[in-house]
């Protein structure tokens, strides 16, 4: 089994009608945040079951994916990621976290962040007190790189530990992409549903300098009277 393999797959399953509607979808237009990817016409469905039926795939294999133009071998490839760390090791685990950081900017599109960070850079920093490697990738200069550094928070979440997701929704916070406002207040409304009092703590602190997108996110499944209040600028 190798990348060519799974490329062969991929094409097999490939729909060129839907090419087109997904690169509206995923913005790939002149001056959009995904300008010029590629596209094969393949739902993400598609995409995860060749992935699920496909034995284990070397590293080596798994970053010609990672390097492919096309955006659903790049799914792939963090799938496969996603895979192998869920069975491996914890010796292997870290081979992939690291893996997983060196090749992070080619998880560029908020589809290869949002499915893949949390199950590998969040799960495998899940028990460890050294969370470094988070607050490094949200200093970066590249949007995908702070995407995941939020986003990857969510497996923290699950687990009731909400200090790196608000320390790094700080940092955050006024980020000048909309898409990184979306992040933030989607992680924030997830603290929200395992915490009201500590997202509401952190709103009545920030909620006045907040992008709108942000609190609006984060305040979703608040009741219209609360959300009014927040939305409110005094």
């Amino acid at each position: 089994m190798n990348a060519r393999f799974i490329l062969q797959e991929l094409h097999s399953v490939a729909d060129p009608e839907k090419v087109e509607h997904l690169q509206r979808f995923f913005k790939t237009g002149k001056g959009q945040y995904a300008e010029g990817d590629v596209f094969l016409g393949i739902v993400t469905p598609l995409t995860r079951d060749i992935v699920k039926r496909s034995p284990p795939l070397p590293l080596s294999e798994i970053r010609q994916l990672l390097h492919s133009e096309y955006h659903e071998a790049r799914l792939a490839g963090f799938l496969f990621l996603v895979k192998q760390f869920k069975r491996a090791p914890e010796r292997e685990r870290k081979r992939i976290f690291d893996f997983y950081l060196r090749n992070a900017r080619r998880a560029n599109n908020w589809d290869l962040v949002d499915v893949t960070c949390r199950d590998v850079i969040g799960l495998y920093l899940l028990d460890k007190a050294d969370r470094t490697a988070l607050y490094r990738l949200a200093g970066s200069d590249n949007l995908w790189e702070q995407r995941i550094a939020i986003v990857a928070t969510w497996t923290f979440i699950k687990h009731r530990q909400f200090d790196d997701t608000l320390a790094l929704a700080e940092k955050l916070l006024h980020h000048s992409h909309d898409l990184m406002h979306k992040a933030t207040g989607w992680m924030l409304r997830e603290v929200g549903k395992k915490d009201k009092a500590v997202l509401c703590g952190f709103l009545e602190r920030r909620h006045q300098t907040m992008p709108r997108t942000t609190l609006r996110y984060a305040i979703e499944h608040f009741t219209p009277e609360a959300r009014a209040r927040f939305m409110k600028k005094v």
